[in-house]
C-alpha cells in the first residue's frame, strides 16, 4: 500500500524556521529520488527540492541557501529544513518520488506570515 504522511507544518513569522517531514511507504522510498513540492492558492504544484537516495540534493533556485532535504533511509522518511521564510513560502507542501504517479497524501500547510 502506497503511503505518504507529511507533518511538521504551521504558522511561522518571517525569517523564522520549520522543519518537515514525510514518511513514506518502504515501498515506493527504497532507491527512488523524493521529492518535496508545494501548492500555493491558485497556483499549480511545484518542486521545490529532491534527493536521491544516496543523499545527493537539488534545489528550484527560489528556495536555494534557504531549504535543506535531508533522508534517513532506515526510516523511510525526507526532511525538508526551511529556515528564513518568507511569505510566499505559503503553501501546502507535500513529498512523492519525483516524476512518479504515485497518490499524494494530505500535505502539511505552511503560512508565513509578514
Amino acid at each position: 500500500q502506497v503511503q505518504l504522511v507529511e507533518s511538521g507544518g504551521g504558522l511561522v513569522q518571517a525569517g523564522g524556521s520549520l522543519r518537515l517531514s514525510c514518511a513514506a511507504s518502504r515501498s515506493i522510498f527504497s532507491g527512488n529520488v523524493m521529492g518535496w513540492y508545494r501548492q500555493a492558492p491558485g497556483k499549480e504544484r511545484e518542486l521545490v527540492a529532491s534527493i536521491t537516495s544516496s543523499g545527493w540534493p537539488n534545489y528550484v533556485g527560489a528556495v536555494k541557501g534557504r531549504f535543506t532535504i535531508s533522508r534517513d533511509n532506515a526510516k523511510n522518511t525526507v526532511y525538508l529544513q526551511m529556515n528564513s521564510l518568507k511569505p510566499e513560502d505559503t503553501a501546502v507542501y507535500y513529498c512523492n518520488v519525483r516524476d512518479a504517479n504515485y497518490p499524494w497524501g494530505q500535505g502539511t500547510q505552511v503560512t508565513v506570515s509578514s
